[in-house]
């Protein structure tokens, strides 16, 4: 009986074992196959990021030779620069450095994209390069040798040596990055070179864009952990022992308070409503009520009166709806200040609305406390008339109205704004109201057009 089983079974397990060896060989071809697919490409994303490093550095040095008066040269030359540092940055955003401390050399590739981008998207007819830009240029000309040069060092090492960009990503995923790696080695001391590189001039557009927002840019006095708790309860109704209050930062310019009110229970565990405070002055930047939200009941026009009047009852008067967007039952708009007339639009805020009920879920409102203030507005060079005239002539404007607007430089213009539709679809155009000349187009949605025409 045992020889008869032992017949059949042998056969039977030798099949299955044969099995599983197939089995497994298939598991690991397809797993060298993934693992080459992924060495290939850092490879690539790493000649390639030290090829356009290196015609970064030429065609710096290419703008730099040409005539001080060869604007069209400029221009060309400049928005070379911005395109093969954009290239460069998108390799580096290939490569397994996520974990490793490369946050200077990046954020000194993108300031280097931005002062060539927005120095080539002006008028270098009218706005030549000053002498302070070309400065600029000749510092990043050399400093752009260096990191060139030590990419090329490391290339040598990597090609003459074969290494491998998979044990780089084992090693920083096993946090063992203090064992020596030529390639890690060489970026940290890539990364620290930039650290010690002498302040640069890049210029107001470009600074203004890396400027953190402190509390040192408010105004008002300085609040306690207590005027917090009295201002949350203000705006929630909340008694104070359901509020419990946190400094965020302290010590520092970007201390502020965070403000929880918790359900009245044994525990005081739930959650009802976060916000956050600034410390400076006491004004509130967001907030958050945390809840399940169910079938939508009430359509955009009554949400956005509750967003109307959300906003008139704790302070922020006088804004205007330009942008709605709905999402699991709720409804976000975008609000704007306005200032005798004219949208403010760095004065923005969003506030969601729960669409089950039109209970006010959520507020963001950064950009509003740090950039609302009274502005001294121009007056419009370019009539309405004249600045229709840029305007494509098919285009159905349904609505014109003035708005400031951040150009591309970060500067703030005075523009007509032009509501309209072609091609199917509905945009608002910026008509920069001292020169004529489009400042900026953007694509609107339905719910857009419906909340921002005149009723």
């Amino acid at each position: 009986m045992y020889r008869r089983l032992s017949s059949i079974l042998f056969p039977v397990m030798s099949l299955l074992f044969l099995g599983a060896i197939y089995w497994g060989y298939q598991e690991h071809q397809e797993k060298n196959s993934i693992l080459i697919k992924a060495e290939n490409q850092y490879q690539r994303a790493f000649h390639d990021l030290t090829y356009h490093v290196e015609q970064l550095h030429q065609q710096l040095g290419n703008t730099l030779a040409v005539n001080s008066t060869s604007q069209g040269y400029h221009r060309k030359g400049l928005v070379n620069v911005w395109r093969l540092t954009s290239e460069a940055q998108n390799e580096i955003n290939q490569l397994p450095l996520t974990l490793l401390p490369f946050n200077e050399a990046e954020e000194f590739l993108s300031r280097i994209a931005n002062f060539a981008y927005k120095t080539a998207v002006r008028d270098l007819t009218k706005q030549p390069l000053t002498p302070e830009e070309f400065q600029t240029m000749k510092t990043l000309y050399a400093k752009s040798e260096e990191i060139s040069k030590d990419l090329v060092g490391m290339q040598k090492k990597v090609l003459a040596n074969q290494l491998r960009w998979m044990d780089v990503e084992v090693a920083l995923a096993s946090d063992n990055i203090n064992n020596d790696n030529t390639i890690i080695d060489g970026f940290k001391t890539m990364d620290k070179k930039v650290t010690e590189y002498p302040e640069i001039n890049w210029g107001p557009s470009v600074s203004t864009m890396y400027e953190k927002r402190t509390m040192n840019m408010l105004g008002g006095k300085m609040v306690t952990a207590e005027d917090i708790k009295k201002a949350a309860a203000e705006y929630t109704d909340a008694p104070p022992a359901e509020i419990r209050v946190v400094e965020n930062g302290k010590g520092t310019e970007y201390a502020s308070y965070s403000a929880t009110v918790y359900e009245n229970n044994e525990n005081n565990e739930n959650k009802k409503l976060q916000m956050d405070f600034t410390q400076k002055g006491g004004k509130l930047i967001w907030f958050m009520k945390p809840r399940e939200i169910n079938a939508k009941k009430i359509d955009m026009e009554k949400a956005q009166a509750a967003a109307d009047n959300f906003l008139d009852k704790h302070g922020f008067s006088g804004m205007k709806a330009i942008s709605y967007d709905m999402l699991n039952n709720t409804g976000t708009f975008t609000y704007v200040g306005v200032q005798s007339g004219v949208l403010i639009y760095p004065d923005q805020l969003k506030v969601k609305i729960a669409l089950d009920n039109g209970e006010a879920v959520g507020l963001q409102a950064n950009d509003y406390v740090y950039e609302h203030h009274e502005r001294k507005l121009p007056s419009p060079i370019v009539s309405k008339a004249e600045a229709r005239k840029a305007l494509n002539p098919e285009m159905n404007v349904r609505n014109e109205q003035l708005a400031l607007i951040e150009n591309e430089l970060g500067k703030e213009v005075l523009c007509y704004e032009y509501m309209g539709q072609i091609n199917g679809s509905i945009y608002r155009v910026y008509i920069n109201s001292e020169t004529g000349i489009e400042e900026s187009i953007e694509e609107m949605s339905p719910y857009d057009s419906e909340i921002t025409s005149d009723k």
